[in-house]
């Protein structure tokens, strides 16, 4: 029953991750078309989410385990 628990929140991190990717590169695609810096999809909010998560995500658990 632990193992299934593991298995499934392993599978509903990488399904948030993979849907977090792909409205990522949807608004990069569209930032491109549209001919703007390449900066401005790090401000759009699938960017600020990514900028997020790499960045302050590991400050949060060396925290908590410290």
């Amino acid at each position: 029953m632990n193992t299934i628990l593991l298995i499934l929140k392993a599978v509903a991190v990488l399904i948030g991750a993979s849907m977090l990717g792909n409205w990522f590169l949807a608004e990069l695609r569209s930032v491109k078309r549209k001919g703007l810096p390449w900066y401005t999809v790090y401000l759009s909010p699938p960017g600020i989410l990514v900028m997020v998560i790499v960045l302050v995500f590991p400050i949060l658990v060396w925290w908590i385990r410290r």
